[in-house]
């Protein structure tokens, strides 16, 4: 399997093709152009034969494997509707997003991840080294640890036993994790992989549902038919999404009308679906979903910070519950044994 371009690659490949193919270049002639001047002199000059020779820019992109459904799908909306260079500035502002989006996860989970390490580092030293030393103190005062104190004691015993393997999946783990900050493709393709499986809950269903109201919003304003328009839109989505989306298509041909089929489809929030039907009662529909997109993007953008922002304080308390918990459930029973000597 081809290796995928980067975000900041998409991101600026499409920003250059907007810029030329506002200039007045012909696409084949600008992925030329692009050629000459980029370190993917191959994969740019391939795909500028393809499109000399007829084929369309979203096909191209799909056939060199090296592009994510998304950009090929909506740049293929953006062909049919005859708004490339819109599609193009949509793809270069969201990839752009993306960019600067991954360099905040990264940021944001680099301390938490340390600190976590570090803290489960006190957790085993105090397991495995200082809970036996409580546990002479006791049996020289003539008792011994029980109840959490016990039990902790008895974790501590087996994690020094099975310490060589503990340390081998450590080592996996942090490979793993370096990787993943390090390689964006990996990264990609465990994201696709989560999108796939997990991708109709939560965050990742609101950046789902953002990417397919700026499809809409593209057919709506080019006059496609709103049933054409979200056939194109469904390609963008997976599993549960395009079922969705596929329904909701029925619905339109069946003679329901737009707003009402996509609210009981699911495909969007019930809110916006009542927002884009005011929308269309005024004659400004294609309007109402270009602004209902962006507000989708923004607040799955929004979520996601708010939820990386979450992890470091709940990794802090974690951390300070499991360490104070294990202090106490020692210190307090030594506290009784000296005041009854006492």
């Amino acid at each position: 399997m081809r290796n995928l371009a980067t975000n900041e690659e998409i991101a600026a490949l499409c920003q250059q093709l907007g810029l030329l193919l506002h200039a007045g270049i012909g696409m084949g002639d600008a992925l030329a152009l692009l050629a000459e001047q980029s370190g993917q002199t191959q994969l740019l000059s391939d795909m500028a034969r393809q499109v000399d020779g007829g084929a369309p820019l979203s096909q191209a992109l799909a056939e060199s494997g090296h592009f994510p459904q998304y950009v090929c799908g909506l740049l293929e909306v953006g062909e049919r509707t005859g708004h490339m260079e819109e599609a193009l500035s949509v793809l270069a502002q969201y990839y752009y997003g993306r960019v600067r989006l991954d360099r905040q996860v990264r940021s944001a989970l680099f301390y938490p991840a340390v600190l976590l390490l570090m803290m489960m580092a006190v957790i085993a030293v105090l397991l495995i080294k200082v809970l036996p030393v409580f546990e002479e103190v006791y049996a020289s005062l003539g008792g011994r640890l029980t109840g959490v104190a016990g039990g902790l004691l008895s974790l501590g015993r087996w994690l020094d036993k099975a310490m060589p393997v503990l340390w081998v999946l450590l080592a996996i783990v942090a490979v793993w994790a370096m990787a993943f900050a390090v390689s964006e493709s990996f990264r990609e393709k465990l994201l696709a992989w989560w999108q796939e499986r997990f991708g109709d809950h939560g965050i990742a269903r609101r950046l789902g549902t953002a990417r397919l109201a700026q499809a809409l919003a593209m057919g709506m304003a080019s006059g496609l038919p709103e049933e054409e328009s979200l056939r194109l839109a469904s390609g963008l989505l997976e599993g549960a999404g395009r079922q969705r989306c596929l329904a909701c298509q029925q619905r339109v041909e069946a003679g329901e009308r737009f707003a009402d089929a996509l609210r009981a489809s699911d495909v969007l929030p019930a809110d916006r679906c009542r927002l884009l039907e005011l929308g269309q009662r005024s004659g400004s529909g294609d309007i109402t979903m270009k602004q209902i997109a962006s507000d989708l993007s923004d607040e799955g953008e929004a979520a996601l910070e708010r939820l990386v922002n979450r992890v470091e304080p709940a990794l802090v308390l974690v951390c300070s519950v499991l360490v104070g918990a294990i202090l106490l459930s020692v210190m307090l029973p030594l506290m009784h044994i000296m005041t009854a000597i006492g």
